[in-house]
């Protein structure tokens, strides 16, 4: 007999905030859209550099506005840019673009909430939680774990650990969905917890499922076809 699901879990950067778009690609694409045009390797460094300082300083106590504006500024020293007005835009546009899809996908996890119970797993900089609340999903989460809050990122077991540990369910009885084949789908595989893959739609080579029969989707509400 297939087991129930009774939890699942998500992603933050790039499933909740956005339907699987990363946090670099998004942050690209929202400096190009204002005009500024990085060679990419450069700003992967840039990018990777200044997520690297944060989530090793971390920011326990800083707002989503707060740790965007951190972010942006570090990313723009990085890239030699001395310019307030860009850093705002820049904060002002990705802000814009959380909070609209955050406040879609609510309404998913809302509905989701009726019969499952729901967490967050996320390679984070501590402030998660407030993060969460901040953006009204406090109180349709059972668990929000924070990778710098735990000492332990994704794909590691501990972090699965301690999301399964929070709402109290075996790995087979709880269903990872993420936009990262390394750090989500196989952080789940090697658990034996089932797993969804959320890849944007339009994002070129079609992805590959982790595991034979798994599911894609391209929304995060095409959960609802599911679950």
């Amino acid at each position: 007999m297939p087991n129930r699901t009774l939890a699942l879990f998500f992603d933050y950067g790039g499933t909740l905030d956005a339907d699987g778009i990363p946090w670099k690609e998004h942050f690209e694409a929202v400096y190009r859209s204002l005009g500024v045009a990085i060679e990419r390797e450069k700003f992967d460094r840039a990018f990777y550099d200044a997520d690297d300082r944060l989530t090793e300083e971390g920011l326990d106590r800083h707002t989503l506005n707060e740790m965007l504006d951190d972010q942006v500024g570090r990313v723009l020293s990085n890239l030699g840019i001395d310019d307030a007005q860009l850093k705002d835009r820049v904060v002002q546009a990705f802000r814009g673009d959380t909070l609209r899809k955050v406040e879609e996908n609510k309404r998913v996890l809302e509905r989701l909430k009726k019969n499952y119970r729901l967490g967050v797993i996320s390679n984070f900089y501590g402030n998660l939680p407030a993060v969460c609340n901040e953006l009204g999903l406090g109180d349709l989460l059972d668990v929000v774990v924070d990778s710098r809050r735990i000492g332990h990122i994704k794909p590691s077991r501990e972090i699965f650990e301690a999301a399964l540990k929070g709402v109290g369910v075996r790995p087979e009885e709880a269903v990872m969905v993420g936009d990262s084949y390394k750090r989500d789908m196989l952080g789940a595989r090697a658990m034996g917890m089932p797993h969804v893959l959320l890849a944007a739609k339009g994002s070129g080579t079609p992805p590959t499922p982790c595991c034979p029969g798994d599911r894609v989707i391209h929304r995060l509400a095409d959960l609802l076809e599911h679950y």
